[in-house]
């Protein structure tokens, strides 16, 4: 593969919420353990089957969490970069997809408004199983 690695940016307030595991308790916990079910992905890519495009299948990937509220304030670990929305996590997620461009980019979330955003800018969408399978 030439140029970039594809970009992943997970909406990680929307892939932990998928999931009514008690993450309401402990936010950055299960913020936490996102990041780290994320991190073997970035060197391995996407599994067969998980619903991801092609071209995120397989290959090694730059892996951005986005978190936001009380789950801010989870440390990178390698593989995985932690970007902190300020604000709205949609609104942070959107400008990453954009300037993405020309760059293969895949928005994990299940927000459909969100994902209308990511699309116009760009990316491709999937939802919370492409990267948390039940």
């Amino acid at each position: 593969m030439s140029g970039p690695a594809p970009l992943v940016v997970v909406d990680g307030a929307n892939v932990v919420g998928s999931v009514p595991d008690g993450w309401w308790k402990d936010r950055r916990g299960a913020a936490a353990r996102l990041r780290d079910l994320l991190a073997p992905l970035a060197a391995a890519g996407l599994p067969p089957g998980c619903g991801a495009p092609p071209w995120a299948v397989g290959v090694p990937l730059d892996v951005v969490l986005v978190t936001e509220g009380a789950a801010r304030g989870v440390p990178p670990v390698p593989g995985v970069r932690i970007e902190e929305a300020p604000g709205s996590g949609d609104d942070l997620i959107a400008e990453l997809a954009a300037a993405a461009a020309g760059r293969h980019c895949l928005v994990v979330t299940a927000d459909r408004g969100l994902r209308a955003r990511a699309e116009a800018a760009g990316a491709t969408c999937a939802g919370p199983r492409t990267v948390r399978p039940r």
